[in-house]
């Protein structure tokens, strides 16, 4: 009886020759450490190197460059960058664009992203910042019935007084996820009893402590844990 041969087959790789390059050139940044504003070598050096033609090496780094990874400078030609977190992010993020499920997920990381904000807030907030908060609640004009732009500028203002950049920018992000899912076609409204207000979360933000203040945020955000309309969205 013929003895069966156990050992598989590999495999056979479908990469391009461009993106072996490209993978190549990621791990050598990373195996030889290289960080911001450290020059690069030349791209007939790296075609040599990695015995592929200088065209093939072009292209990697064009990849590369698009992706904010390197970047040319004046005088010293290529160079490590600091890229930018969520530039890719920015260009796609567009609901029509997106899956039903996308959109959920998104918008299910800002109820992530608010519950964890407490203790920076306390530790980084200034008399200045809670009353342009203040300053923001006065403004609004119905508080059983808030208009986006109302969300967006009151939310948008606890990102920025967390003193992460990052973070504040994910709420600029989020702006076309939230037109979309409070349309007509996902919007449910929900009674909560009591529920916590934009002027009730700036009382225990001046008054409270991070504890609280994370209990109330839950509070104010229950209506979006129970709506329905994010699973709805998801139909």
């Amino acid at each position: 009886m013929r003895k069966t041969n156990t050992t598989l087959l590999s495999p056979v790789s479908n990469l391009s020759m461009t993106d072996r390059v490209e993978n190549s050139l990621r791990q050598y940044f990373e195996d030889n450490k290289f960080k911001p504003g450290d020059p690069l070598p030349n791209e007939m050096d790296m075609a040599t190197q990695l015995n592929v033609s200088r065209n093939v090496v072009r292209e990697a780094l064009s990849r590369l460059r698009m992706l904010g990874m390197i970047e040319a400078r004046p005088r010293r030609g290529m160079v490590m960058a600091q890229p930018d977190l969520l530039a890719g992010i920015e260009k796609v993020l567009n609901p029509m664009i997106l899956s039903k499920d996308n959109l959920k997920d998104i918008f299910e990381m800002r109820l992530i992203l608010e519950m964890g904000v407490s203790e920076f807030l306390f530790a980084r907030k200034t008399k200045a910042q809670v009353q342009e908060l203040e300053e923001i609640v006065a403004r609004q004009q119905n508080n059983d019935a808030l208009t986006i732009e109302e969300e967006v500028a009151f939310h948008g203002k606890l990102y920025e007084m967390s003193g992460n950049e990052t973070f504040a920018r994910f709420q600029n992000l989020l702006i076309p996820v939230f037109n979309h899912v409070f349309s007509d076609k996902f919007r449910m409204h929900v009674e909560i009893p009591d529920p916590v207000t934009h002027h009730d979360l700036i009382e225990v933000l001046k008054n409270g402590t991070a504890d609280e203040f994370r209990q109330a945020m839950y509070k104010h955000l229950l209506p979006y844990y129970q709506t329905g309309n994010i699973a709805q969205a998801t139909k």
